[in-house]
């Protein structure tokens, strides 16, 4: 039986499937933007979209982590690194080769094609709850079964800083 639109399981099912589209127009404004300002804004669509995903996954704490660290921190750091940096002159890059456009757009449909119909065709069985998602067993498997993953965390904040602290430093040299 297919949920209504009207019942909980039908408007959570659009939730979801509006989620992920708004993950992906960030996605594309953060890529095909002219402006930095307006890529980074997309961006942060971006990010806080997936952290929507991770709530509707019921796991609250990394939707609020997801927020906090990509959004908050590093989203926020590029910005500051490109109000620091100087203007960039207006260069035209000229036209780019005529199949690129093409060739793109195919790639991408055979992709999106391929990965839908491998979607669609997968007996996706649900899986049983893991845990309660509290905060508490979160931190427990952070610092004991998953510490890497913590570390490897803290590795991609260093990485956007110092990242940020180069776009600005560049900026004020010229």
């Amino acid at each position: 039986m297919n949920p209504s639109l009207f019942s909980a399981d039908g408007l959570v099912g659009l939730i979801f499937l509006l989620t992920i589209a708004l993950t992906i127009i960030g996605g594309l404004i953060a890529c095909n933007a002219e402006r930095l300002v307006r890529a980074v804004a997309g961006l942060m669509i971006c990010f806080i979209s997936v952290g929507a995903l991770y709530y509707y996954l019921n796991s609250p704490f990394v939707a609020m982590m997801q927020v906090l660290i990509y959004v908050g921190a590093v989203a926020v750091t590029i910005s500051f690194a490109i109000m620091l940096a100087a203007p960039e002159d207006k260069r035209d890059h000229g036209p780019g080769h005529p199949l690129a456009g093409p060739f793109g757009f195919i790639t991408a449909a055979l992709l999106t094609a391929g990965l839908s119909t491998i979607a669609l065709k997968t007996e996706w069985a649900s899986e049983a709850k893991i845990n309660d998602g509290s905060v508490k067993t979160i931190g427990i498997q952070l610092l004991t079964d998953h510490a890497m993953v913590f570390e490897l965390i803290s590795i991609v904040l260093l990485i956007a800083i110092i990242g940020a602290l180069v776009i600005a430093r560049e900026g004020r040299k010229s």
